[in-house]
């Protein structure tokens, strides 16, 4: 059979690795500056954990594990027999593989509330799995880094969040655009618009409007029974992005006027002319996920054709639902796949993160492969990254792996060398060569 991967998911050669390092490792030193926290939950939940947090269209996308053992012996007989797949998952699996960072984060404050200080900062770097339909920028099994602060309505939070995007990406070289909005503003389109009891529905249509344009939005808003006064008094507030325009069309709106008022106060903390990247307000940015409550965020790249690369905002609720009231949330996720994709498009990975070995010992014969073991071991101590080719065999076939590994220099030790404790080495990309010592060795790869 011929070996395949499921769909969705990559595997990575070494030097993919390195580069998908290099953005983590960015990324994590920018948490760190900021004073947050690491922490790890297990890749499975519980459903009922997941469920009900992500809207019915997040919930769709929910990876479900069947139970341990014989998982049809407890299964709803109706539901089998009428081949309902819905009705009978709770029977079947009772877990599921997390869809984000953000709601096992959640659970996992509940549980350790007496074991941490509030404000409490956290940071997480750890794959997530989502059940959709795969393709450029989008995989079903890709990894999250998320910032979460809990335990403070300080909106200085988020815009602690618009300055630490803003140096992420500025240190990975990339252009990008942060987009705020608040949910709370959304809300209040939605209360001008009469249609306050359809709030999921409006934010989950006009979500997609940046990707498939007004005609599409309306045409989805009307395939919900939206009536067309409501469709066009939702039109007519999101014309115009600009804070006055807004305030006046959600003047009688008191929900919408404080979503205003926080996107002012955020604006208050945070000097546009300050950043490296471009940040703007957008009333149409909607993130369709029900846990949001106040600004939202979203980064997408200026250079490349994609998705959103980072996504966050403001939860209020969020915890309640696991028995913790009046623990507000604020925080953010960068998309590190399609982070990766675009660096690797525009060709913006600095060259030293490839992770190569610098240096390769290759011997002439038996008695000088064991020497040439103990010369890589001491220029290993010294942290020189050196390798040993594991025989010596033809010198022809040694110097050609040498060159397939892209080995910047090679050290050549023979009886001669081994004799006078002075060894050749080569630059694999010049052709030039010296006779050095170990101690002059180690001065050249360390200096």
């Amino acid at each position: 059979m011929k070996p395949s991967i499921p769909k969705g998911t990559r595997d990575f050669l070494p030097e993919e690795v390195y580069k998908r390092r290099y953005i983590f490792e960015t990324i994590q030193s920018v948490f760190e500056l900021h004073g947050f926290l690491p922490i790890e939950t297990p890749v499975m939940e519980n459903l009922s954990t997941l469920t009900g947090k992500y809207g019915d269209e997040g919930d769709k996308l929910l990876f479900k594990i069947l139970n341990n053992g014989d998982f049809l012996a407890k299964a709803d007989e109706q539901a089998l027999g009428e081949r309902d797949s819905n009705k009978i998952i709770p029977s079947i699996s009772k877990r599921g593989l997390r869809y984000d960072l953000t709601v096992p984060f959640a659970r996992y404050v509940v549980m350790h509330r007496n074991d941490l200080q509030f404000p409490f900062k956290r940071y997480q770097i750890q794959p997530v799995w989502r059940a959709d339909r795969p393709q450029k920028g989008r995989y079903q099994e890709f990894y999250q880094c998320d910032a979460d602060v809990v335990g403070s309505t300080s909106l200085s939070q988020e815009a602690a969040y618009v300055e630490m995007i803003d140096q992420v990406f500025t240190r990975l070289g990339l252009e990008v655009e942060i987009i705020l909005n608040n949910r709370k503003l959304l809300a209040g389109i939605a209360e001008i618009a009469g249609v306050s009891d359809r709030l999921i529905e409006m934010t989950v249509a006009i979500d997609k409007l940046d990707k498939v344009g007004w005609e599409k939005v309306q045409n989805e808003l009307r395939g919900r029974g939206f009536e067309a006064e409501q469709i066009d008094r939702i039109q007519e507030i999101l014309s115009d992005s600009d804070l006055d325009h807004l305030e006046s069309q959600l003047s009688e709106s008191e929900i919408g006027s404080q979503g205003i008022a926080e996107l002012k106060t955020i604006l208050g903390y945070v000097d546009p002319a300050s950043l490296t990247q471009t940040l703007k307000i957008d009333p149409n940015l909607a993130r369709g996920l029900n846990y949001y409550t106040g600004c939202i965020f979203e980064v997408k790249s200026k250079e490349v054709q994609m998705g959103s690369i980072l996504g966050g905002g403001r939860y209020d609720n969020l915890t309640e639902v696991f028995g913790l009231k009046d623990v507000s949330g604020v925080g953010i996720s960068f998309g590190v796949e399609r982070i990766y994709d675009i660096l690797t498009e525009l060709d913006r990975f600095p060259a030293h993160v490839d992770g190569k070995v610098r240096l390769l010992a290759v011997a002439m014969d038996p008695e000088s492969h064991l020497h040439a073991f103990q010369l890589v071991r001491s220029l290993r101590v010294k942290g020189v990254s050196a390798d040993l080719y594991p025989d010596p065999v033809k010198m022809k076939k040694q110097m050609k792996y040498a060159d397939s590994m892209d080995v910047s220099h090679v050290l050549i030790v023979g009886s001669a060398e081994v004799a006078s404790k002075k060894y050749t080495l080569k630059d694999m990309r010049t052709g030039e060569q010296w006779q050095l010592s170990l101690e002059d060795l180690i001065n050249k790869f360390t200096s």
